[in-house]
């Protein structure tokens, strides 16, 4: 004997929620931006965490993931930021070499 009585609907289990597809494109080019592509790996990680976390906020009761996009955010802005900081560290490396080099040539002439 069921427990189901009639004339009243039967309860229905809440829909699956479904990983966001782009906190995972967020999460795996956050990791690749370390390993393989440093820059480009990076912005992609930032751009698409930004859609995941704003497509999971729309839609809460259906999407899930917000975990992976803020992993992927927070080692997008990372090596972002690394990066940033070594290129600057070569353009002043070179930049003080160019100008060592320009002012002994000045000094011999």
């Amino acid at each position: 004997m069921s427990n189901i009585q009639p004339g009243y609907p039967t309860p229905q289990p809440p829909p699956a929620r479904q990983t966001s597809g782009l906190a995972v494109v967020s999460l795996v080019m956050g990791i690749l931006s370390w390993l393989l592509l440093p820059i480009l790996g990076s912005l992609t990680a930032i751009i698409t965490g930004h859609m995941a976390r704003s497509e999971i906020r729309r839609q809460p009761e259906r999407m899930d993931g917000d975990g992976l996009a803020i992993a992927g955010l927070v080692l997008g802005y990372a090596q972002l930021i690394v990066s940033l900081l070594a290129l600057l560290v070569v353009f002043l490396f070179f930049g003080g070499i160019i100008g060592l080099l320009s002012l002994d040539a000045l000094t011999q002439s």
